[in-house]
């Protein structure tokens, strides 16, 4: 199982997924279908379905062009309002592209229909994949716009259960998230490597480590909430992160470049 990361607008990733025995392939958000469409024609495959997390606008506008460029596409999620939908999919429901299964996992909170994907080929070397959306990102997770605390922390929360594999999420906000993750728990010394260019994928394993919004029951984030009960842990992370971004406590380039290289998410420049 291969996949293609593509980043796309000012800060989406879509993917494509290749079964590399068929040839087989699935997209994952479709946001610029015309680049899409060119990394199929170079990796030979043969697009046979997207799936889609959720209908925000950047995560689906690509549906309708791609739908009318190849004719009987089946373009799948688990919220009516996808463009283009051909089959809405239920939670637990696995599908199948070649040696691929797919689980499906409603994950409501950033949206009412939030749907994230975990992939795998039996017995296949390559690890197993989740693609989150908006779910869950890069130490962070997608705003709550649609959905209750509680039911983004059972999200979350199932999210956390899936192997300590790949994550592929929907946007590269690392750099904010690591800021904020800094204030929420400044003692945690967990980091990415040093090899961890570009910051998609993470892992979960990782995202366990580091990630507040999957450490809601950890002492050091309880205690800057001020709360105790998980679910009202994680919706005041989600409002301190607002006012964090909203009062502009993110550093200003030079510090954030600074920060980018203590978490290792750039290199820094060889000495001459």
């Amino acid at each position: 199982m291969k996949v293609k990361v593509i980043p796309v607008l000012e800060d989406n990733y879509m993917y494509l997924v290749i079964e590399e025995l068929t040839r087989e392939a699935v997209a994952v958000d479709v946001a610029v279908p015309k680049r899409l469409l060119e990394i199929v024609g170079r990796e030979g495959v043969s697009l046979t379905a997207v799936l889609t997390t959720h209908h925000h606008w950047d995560h689906a506008r690509g549906n309708p062009e791609l739908a009318r460029l190849r004719p009987g596409l089946a373009v799948l999620g688990a919220d009516e309002r996808i463009f283009s939908l051909t089959r809405r999919l239920a939670h637990g429901e696995e599908l199948r592209f070649g040696a691929i299964h797919v689980r499906c996992l409603l994950t409501p909170g950033h949206t009412s229909g939030h749907m994230s994907y975990f992939l795998w080929e039996d017995d296949c070397p390559d690890p197993p994949a989740l693609f989150s959306g908006d779910a869950l990102s890069v130490a962070g997770c997608g705003s709550c716009l649609e959905g209750s605390a509680q039911q983004m922390y059972q999200s979350l929360a199932e999210l956390g259960t899936l192997p300590p594999e790949t994550v592929f999420c929907g946007h590269e906000h690392t750099l904010s998230n690591l800021e904020f993750a800094q204030k929420v728990e400044p003692c945690n010394d967990h980091k990415r490597d040093e090899d961890d260019v570009p910051t998609v994928p993470s892992t979960l394993g990782e995202e366990r480590l580091y990630n507040p919004f999957l450490r809601v029951a950890e002492e050091p984030v309880r205690k800057f909430t001020g709360k105790a009960v998980p679910a009202d842990v994680l919706e005041a992370l989600c409002k301190e992160r607002a006012r964090f971004e909203q009062v502009g406590e993110l550093r200003q380039p030079q510090a954030r470049a600074l920060l980018a290289l203590q978490w290792g998410l750039l290199s820094a420049a060889p000495h001459e």
